[in-house]
C-alpha cells in the first residue's frame, strides 16, 4: 500500500486535517484496524475498493471510480483492491498522527 501525504502539518503547517494519497495494488488487503479517535474521508479516483466493517467484519462495501466512503473513529475494517488494476484514492483524516491500530482477524474470517 502506497500513503503518501499532501497536506499535513509536516509540509504546510496544517492543524486539523490530513490529506493524502493512497494506491492499493493488485491483490492488496489491508489488516484489520481501526485509526482510533480520527475519522477517514475517501474518495476513490480509480479502480474497484472492497472495504468490509464491523466488529466481526460482517458489512461488506464496494466503492468504485467517484464514489465516497466515511470511516467513522474506530470503525474496524479491512480495504482490499477488488480487481487486478490499482486502486487510487485521495485520504482526509481528522488527526495529524498516523493512528493505526491492528487487530487480529474473527476467528474464520477472511477476504
Amino acid at each position: 500500500m502506497v500513503r503518501e501525504a499532501a497536506i499535513s502539518h509536516a509540509l504546510v503547517g496544517a492543524e486539523a486535517r490530513w490529506f493524502g494519497y493512497v494506491e492499493l495494488g493488485p491483490g492488496a488487503v489491508s489488516a484489520v484496524h481501526h485509526h482510533g479517535e480520527s475519522e477517514s474521508g475517501i474518495h476513490v479516483i480509480s479502480g474497484h475498493a472492497r472495504f468490509w466493517s464491523g466488529l466481526s467484519l460482517e458489512q461488506r462495501h464496494d466503492a468504485e471510480a467517484g464514489d465516497f466512503v466515511w470511516v467513522p473513529p474506530r470503525e474496524v475494517h479491512v480495504e482490499a483492491n477488488a480487481d487486478g488494476e490499482p486502486v487510487r484514492m485521495v485520504v482526509a483524516r481528522s488527526t495529524q498522527e498516523a493512528i493505526v491500530v491492528n487487530l487480529a482477524p474473527p476467528e474464520g474470517w477472511s477476504p
